[in-house]
């Protein structure tokens, strides 16, 4: 610690370090000029940093330089099941290497204090028109992921600095946002303001609060639960002002998603984004959390709201301590944290954002950013006539709608107007159609409270929009089974069947087998698409129902802004918080497990000791003689590359599970089997929707989990395909475009890879948290130079590959292309490991086995 600095919060016992005093003393007044990003990653550094880097690491973040590395120390992790179950099995596998080294395994613990909160294991098997679909579906959950639930229960008690969060009790990231996060920590005396990075690409969800939160794979996230510093350089800070007021009757939902695709093309990828201005302080946190949450679909890092009393005003409803609310207010007043510190900000580029210009959006099909604007739907194709024939669904149909996902239930907002379409439309005696599977899973239980004190949840519950679990749901891809008789009717007639939710992921592929597309929209929309059931349907315009002679359309059924605002102003209280969260977190004294190593169940799918010092893993990666597994299109997605929907009998997961003596209906979702590399990878590319260049049958690209084995030339499933070159110990690697590794941060899609025997990936882009979670796995990302690609150098699969050249941060490296008729081409590539640390970590083959020499090392020398 850097005590020079280390003052007196004035009215409390705690102490703070001052960083206005350390960056004024090394450029007079150049903090006034900092943006809200580099004043927490200062504070971080003056109260953490080692002294003889801090005021070199503090240029860096006054002098705008990105080309050196720094440390941050988030304080916290936070992780959902998935991911956190992973990460925490690595561990495990991790005491296990350590013990058979000779060393102590029960020193192996985070040292970052951890969250894990089971969130992403519930699949609607039962909709919400069932009045005991949230215990049904409950029970199916616990019975599918036994083996999972012991673990995670095991982990509770052997190892320290865990806190687990039971499955039933919410989302992680509304959790995070209305208990967990603190926004200013008081740890040891010193006050500090709260980070956190998490298992997660929608951890931004908190930045609304003003807290940096970044989402990172589960490899990133074992790196700082083990104590080592993320090491970072200082990222785009882009600052985005917002103008005007929202119109009257549009939400959240819609200004976030046209905000979404404003972005998107004002290429934002990667950067930090801070908001401001009069629209920004015009908006609730609800609404703040709504566009925080949505930074993975407009491509940023982080997406921060300065600390106001927007803030404070949330905090109070949340039920925090007042003696906590005062803290938060007293400490960023102090350290220029507070809105009206920053009005000398400057940034890298500021963009303006009219929220008055906003009107009622929708986002689809296939991306989150792809705006369809409700006004346009007849002209773009997407809505048309049908005629419903008695018994059937129309072309076009709405099988799922789903009030769901963090992004929109944190927000009462949009909650209570769901409400309100449901209740006008009951009076008016419209139904939703009964091909259409309807579900509300709020991400956290105080909805359901202020709901029934509203008197608003029968009227959703009338409609088929009762709770059916408190988790992450159809947004996530656990819509869980279709009725049989509408399952077969979409197969026999080969419908356009369809799927609208309130979630931030719409890709192809996600939501369900049998909804071709999706389609994003606020809750009330959800509603109404559930009565409509076709997004063959003008929603604006078209006819809902005729009741009793009238004609009744959406302006009719749609909740004025006042009567929103009074019912969420009278029927959310903090109370409700206090009720659902202090029980929650009351996890009182927990016994200590008998060992520190877990004894692993031999026939599980679930829960494997990890193979990091066995196989393709263990083995030297000579970058040499690679044939390419997949050439791929721009925009590959985490969902392409590992999917985490439900596993159909006829894939390569199927088929294993099924062999393992697991009956079809419990086969879970491909995320849920995450700790179970031999079920995991069997996920690799398993997407439907996968677009192999490589995959050609009868002259044309045929769509699939499809890979050509090479020198044969035979096209087969990409699991054949890779269990044939696993045999043959063939180095591999992948060809792609833009984008490679988008979507959420799943380090499934790095492992799989992985173990397939991939040893580089060479594309034109990389997604930030994908290409690290590469780099800790131990396969090398690297980047074509502009104005090179895979069609530039008429790839197609037939070549082999190799890699020359020294591997340091961002060098020139050379691959070494031999083409099939013995031709040679040298292609210069981008080498990106990005920082020291990162090469590190590569050259030791991955983060763990970094760890485990570190460790060892540091053993034998104590």
């Amino acid at each position: 610690m850097n005590t020079q600095y280390r003052k007196n919060l004035p009215g409390t016992p705690l102490d703070y370090f001052d960083t206005r005093e350390a960056v004024d003393a090394i450029q007079p007044g150049a903090y006034a000029n900092l943006p809200y990003t580099s004043r927490v990653l200062a504070e971080q550094l003056v109260r953490r940093c080692d002294p003889a880097m801090l005021t070199d690491s503090l240029k860096q973040l006054i002098e705008r330089k990105q080309d050196l590395d720094f440390p941050w120390y988030p304080a916290r992790v936070v992780c959902h099941d998935i991911l956190g179950q992973t990460a925490l099995v690595d561990l495990a596998g991790l005491r296990d290497a350590i013990a058979d080294q000779g060393g102590d395994p029960s020193k192996v613990n985070p040292v970052v204090p951890t969250q894990l909160i089971v969130d992403h294991s519930l699949a609607v098997e039962c909709g919400g028109f069932d009045p005991d679909a949230f215990a049904k579906n409950r029970a199916i959950e616990d019975r599918r992921n036994e083996d999972r639930f012991h673990f995670i229960e095991w982990t509770k008690t052997a190892f320290k600095n865990v806190d687990v969060i039971p499955a039933g009790n919410g989302i992680m990231h509304q959790i995070n946002l209305e208990k967990m996060s603190p926004v200013i920590q008081a740890r040891d005396g010193v006050a500090f303001p709260d980070t956190c990075v998490g298992t997660d690409s929608h951890t931004p969800h908190v930045d609304a609060l003003g807290v940096i939160a970044v989402g990172v794979g589960g490899l990133e996230a074992e790196t700082v639960m083990l104590g080592r510093a993320s090491m970072m350089r200082l990222p785009d800070i882009i600052g985005v002002k917002l103008t005007g007021k929202r119109q009257p009757g549009i939400t959240a939902t819609d200004i976030v998603l046209e905000l979404t695709a404003f972005l998107r093309k004002q290429r934002v990828v990667g950067a930090w984004l801070e908001f401001f201005g009069e629209g920004a302080a015009s908006l609730t946190i609800g609404d703040r959390a709504t566009i925080s949450n949505m930074t993975p679909e407009y491509g940023a890092t982080a997406g921060l709201f300065y600390i106001d009393e927007q803030t404070i005003d949330y905090l109070k409803l949340t039920g925090r301590e007042a003696q906590q609310v005062a803290l938060v207010e007293n400490y960023a007043r102090t350290t220029g944290l507070w809105a009206d510190t920053l009005k000398e900000a400057e940034y890298e580029r500021v963009l303006s954002f009219d929220l008055s210009s906003v009107g009622r959006n929708m986002a689809g099909p296939s991306n989150p950013h792809a705006l369809l604007s409700t006004r346009d739907l007849a002209s773009k194709g997407i809505s048309g006539a049908w005629t419903e024939t008695p018994g059937e669904m129309p072309d076009g149909a709405v099988i799922i709608a789903a009030i769901t996902s963090c992004t929109n239930t944190s927000n009462p907002r949009n909650v209570v107007a769901a409400g309100l379409v449901a209740r006008n439309a009951n009076k008016l005696g419209l139904l939703r159609k009964p091909w259409v599977k309807t579900s509300f899973a709020p991400g956290s239980k105080v909805a359901e409270l202020y709901l029934k004190d509203a008197g608003l949840l029968p009227e959703l519950e009338k409609l088929g929009f009762g709770i059916v679990g408190f988790a992450c749901t159809t947004c996530n891809g656990m819509s869980g089974a279709l009725d049989p008789k509408i399952q077969k009717e979409i197969i026999d007639r080969d419908l356009y069947a369809t799927a609208v939710l309130s979630g931030n992921r719409n890709f192809d592929g996600r939501i369900h087998p049998y909804a071709k597309q999706a389609f994003l929209a606020s809750p009330p929309l959800v509603v109404a698409y559930a009565i409509a059931g076709t997004i063959r349907f003008d929603i604006e315009q078209d006819v809902l129902g005729v009741v009793n002679g009238k004609e009744i359309r959406l302006k009719d059924i749609w909740p004025s802004d006042e009567e929103i605002d009074a019912i969420v102003k009278e029927s959310v209280k903090p109370e409700q918080f206090r009720e659902i969260y202090i029980p929650m977190f009351d996890l009182g004294a927990i016994e200590e497990s008998a060992s520190p190593l877990y004894d692993w169940r031999e026939m599980s799918t679930y829960i494997r000791r990890p193979p990091y010092w066995e196989g393709a893993l263990a083995g030297e990666r000579t970058l040499k003689g690679m044939r390419p597994l997949a050439v791929l299109p721009d925009n590959i997605t985490t969902d392409h590359l590992s999917p985490s929907n439900a596993i159909m009998m006829d894939s390569a997961a199927g088929e294993y599970l099924h062999k393992m003596g697991l009956p079809e209906e419990d086969f879970n979702s491909y995320a849920t089997h995450r700790g179970d590399h031999l079920t995991a990878q069997r996920a690799t590319f398993a997407n439907p929707k996968l677009i192999n260049e490589m995959a050609v049958v009868d002259g044309k690209v045929k769509q699939g989990s499809l890979a050509r084995i090479e020198p044969e030339g035979k096209v087969t499933r990409m699991w054949e395909a890779i269990e044939t070159y696993m045999e043959r110990k063939q180095p591999l690697i992948i060809v792609a475009g833009a984008d490679y590794g988008q979507g959420s941060s799943r380090d499934w899609a790095a492992k799989g890879v992985r173990l397939a025997g991939v040893e580089a990936i060479a594309a034109e882009g990389f997604e930030r948290i994908h290409r690290t979670n590469l780099i800790g796995m131990g396969v090398l990302p690297l980047e074509f130079q502009p104005g090179t690609t895979r069609k530039t150098l008429g790839i197609d699969g037939t070549e082999t590959y190799d890699v020359i050249g020294e591997r340091t941060p961002r060098a020139t490296m050379t691959l070494v292309i031999t083409r099939k008729n013995g031709e040679r081409v040298e292609v210069p590539m981008t080498c990106r490991l990005d920082s020291d640390e990162e090469v590190l970590i590569y050259e030791a083959g991955g983060v763990l086995q970094r760890f485990a020499q570190d460790f060892l090392e540091s053993s034998a020398s104590a």
